[in-house]
């Protein structure tokens, strides 16, 4: 099957059952899930990135991705729509949660984060999708394109080398990832809704749950 193929059979899934069940292409062995009290605190923490941040604060949308996985990357222009539709109304984070089966998943997670470091962060995240049919998949190390990204985007180089390089990085993914296992995220995408996870079978019915959380 050819990657366009499968990337056509993802995104006509979601479009028909939206995120109705995790897009896991690894099961990840998870601790049992945070308690209903816990959810919240442990989905968004003061250090997790925010694309958009709500004048009120009321909702928060948060997604735990992975930066190689294909279902991520079919759900990604749907989040765009999203952030477009509720500007100003909701907040939207960014965990990450690379799949460990992906070669380049920690690679990419670490470019990212190295580019938010200097305030890069939804242009590196967005470079990351539109480009991933070009290296997603590889079994070869694409962390000299990753660089040649950064260097795109007008980032201080010798900055970005080290960070890339830096044990806070990885640690500061590790973070992502425990939170993501304590929530009891098994694969990517996987969406919670002010600390709930969100399981719609439909693009409706996740538009009409933030709808509602809005409305409470």
């Amino acid at each position: 099957m050819t990657r366009q193929t499968k990337i056509a059979i993802i995104f006509g899934v979601i479009a028909v059952t939206l995120f109705g069940g995790v897009f896991a292409y690894e099961n990840l062995t998870a601790p049992a899930p945070a308690d209903a009290s816990e959810r919240r605190d442990v989905s968004v923490r003061a250090e997790s990135h925010r694309l958009d941040t709500a004048e009120d604060g009321k909702v928060t949308l948060v997604e735990f991705l992975d930066f190689e996985c294909e279902a991520c990357r079919a759900a990604y222009p749907f989040v765009e729509q999203l952030r477009q539709r509720y500007e100003g109304r909701v907040t939207f984070v960014l965990r990450y949660f690379p799949i460990p089966s992906h070669t380049n998943a920690n690679n990419a997670a670490y470019a990212v984060e190295s580019a938010a470091r200097q305030g890069k962060l939804e242009a590196m995240y967005k470079k990351m999708y539109d480009t991933q049919a070009e290296w997603g998949e590889s079994q070869d190390s694409k962390a000299a394109l990753f660089r040649q990204f950064a260097q795109d985007l007008g980032l201080d180089m010798a900055r970005y080398d080290a960070d890339v390089a830096s044990p806070d990085v990885a640690a500061r993914i590790e973070r992502d990832v425990a939170d993501g296992r304590r929530l009891g995220v098994s694969g990517t995408p996987t969406f919670y809704l002010n600390g709930q996870r969100l399981a719609p079978s439909t693009t409706e019915e996740f538009i009409e749950a933030i709808d509602g959380a809005l409305a409470e």
